[in-house]
């Protein structure tokens, strides 16, 4: 596939790839077939890439943060120089047409680049004394060994926006990628290896096992800090198990984004943010719009709209030219996808477009719109990760704030209003760790990413991302003058 042989089956520990004694199979989510047989991972090999990042950690923390800046830039630089490489991977084991995945790519890589340039402002202070013959000062210092425990929806992205930072902090990092999508992580240590990060400082933990391996990672005393993407239900039993060694954790939970539309709101922007928003890599985003909220007077107009770009959306292979919705991930997925859709229908919902599997078969599901749908249904109070939009009018803005928060969850939340007033009420009113106002697509390298309530703990991304991959240090100067 390249020169640089990214299609690596093998995991990546202490700078050597590693087999194993047993493989899974990666498959393609589009037809199937299986792509790969990939290492298979245990309890004793994880500690084995622990081990390598605790002797690697003395000598890459001891680099300066310019010196390890250069090293992740030419990291970044190689990821985009293979950016089309590594995006007919990711859509071959994840599914996502080839456009989406190859702007995941660049979107991963500057993850990388941000933080090359970050690590050289870990600022520490110098305080004013309240007392003569002492001086006071912090200094930032790396936390230590990390783990990183990647989702499969976004393969590449996921993953730089942990590692990163930590590698920056001067961090070394064992990742465990999710078992539907290794061949992306495995292409990204090749990568690393080509531009220099030493033996120990990033590892790779390929398993199926994942329960296994992530209590191995939990108990671990020198892994001091472990940063999750995935479910709340998980995120909970990690939070637990890492309560023995007292870890440092960044939690990215599960999400219920509202999508709110008021009448005053801008016809054409709002459809058009929501399609972004809803149906990008076929509904399967932490912060896509979940429930959509349109007041009365705009609603049919919206929702007529909507059903009519929706269903011209174009389903197939990610491969294909033109295709906008891929397959969902997995029977599992499907199912879930399925249930919720029916059960809605029966509680009274109406289809406007979709509402069934497509008539590609396997992983295909129709893009949906729903209207008539309550926030009493399922489908309003789970994190439906599917092609699926369900729609619920409302009468007032009091209204429009109470559905929006009236679920445990509050990573993002959208709304649409050319009312400033009003932009500026919601936006301090919602309780989510992130609101688009007007725009249906919000995440950036630059900008810290993350929820409030079941949604999580920390902060990826920007300064708050590097913060979290720190400790805080403060040094008391006596018998000075």
């Amino acid at each position: 596939m390249t020169t640089l042989n990214l299609v690596e089956t093998e995991a990546f520990i202490d700078g050597l790839w590693v087999q194993g004694d047993k493989t899974f199979d990666v498959l393609n989510p589009a037809d199937g077939t299986v792509i790969a047989k990939v290492a298979d991972l245990g309890e004793a090999e994880t500690t084995l890439a622990i081990d390598a990042a605790h002797r690697a950690f003395p000598a890459w923390a001891a680099r300066t943060a310019k010196e390890r800046g250069a090293i992740l830039r030419k990291w970044s630089d190689l990821m985009l120089a293979h950016a089309d490489d590594l995006a007919r991977l990711m859509t071959a084991e994840q599914g996502k047409p080839l456009a989406e995945a190859k702007g995941e790519v660049v979107y991963g890589a500057a993850f990388i680049d941000w933080f090359a340039e970050e690590a050289k402002r870990a600022y520490g202070h110098t305080i004013p004394t309240p007392m003569p013959g002492k001086r006071l000062a912090s200094i930032k210092q790396p936390i230590g060994v990390c783990a990183a425990i990647a989702p499969w929806n976004f393969p590449i992205a996921m993953i730089t926006r942990k590692v990163g930072p930590a590698l920056a902090a001067g961090c070394t990092v064992v990742v465990k990628p999710a078992a539907e999508t290794p061949l992306c992580a495995l292409a990204m240590a090749r990568l690393a290896i080509e531009a220099g990060v030493p033996s120990g400082v990033l590892n790779v933990v390929t398993t199926t096992n994942s329960s296994a391996v992530g209590k191995v990672l939990c108990d671990d005393g020198r892994v001091r800090k472990l940063s999750f993407t995935g479910s709340t239900p998980i995120g909970k039993v990690l939070y637990e198990q890492c309560a023995g060694t007292m870890k440092k954790l960044s939690l990215e939970l599960g999400g219920n984004a509202p999508f709110i539309v008021f009448d005053d709101a801008d016809l054409e922007a709002a459809v058009d943010g929501a399609i972004a928003s809803k149906y990008r890599n076929t509904g399967q985003t932490c912060v896509c719009a979940n429930r959509l909220l349109v007041q009365s007077g705009i609603h049919d107009a919206f929702v007529a709209r909507l059903a009519e770009k929706v269903a011209a959306l174009r389903v197939g292979p990610g491969t294909e030219q033109g295709v906008q919705i891929g397959p969902l991930i997995n029977d599992k997925a499907l199912c879930k996808v399925d249930r919720l859709v029916t059960d809605a229908i029966r509680d009274g919902a109406k289809v406007l477009t979709g509402g069934d599997a497509h008539g590609l078969g396997g992983l295909f599901y129709q893009p949906t719109v729903l209207v008539d749908a309550r926030p009493d249904m399922a489908l309003f109070q789970e994190e439906i990760f599917g092609p699926v939009a369900p729609i619920v009018k409302f009468e007032t803005e009091a209204e429009a704030i109470e559905l929006a928060n009236a679920t445990p969850f509050g990573l993002a939340a959208y709304f649409y209003s050319r009312d400033v007033g009003r932009c500026w009420r919601l936006a301090e009113k919602i309780e989510a760790g992130m609101v688009g106002i007007n725009e249906g697509l919000i995440s950036t390298e630059v900008a810290p990413f993350g929820g409030v309530k079941e949604s999580g703990l920390g902060r990826e991304g920007a300064s708050e991302g590097l913060e979290e991959y720190l400790e805080t240090k403060y040094l008391c100067f006596g018998g000075v003058g």
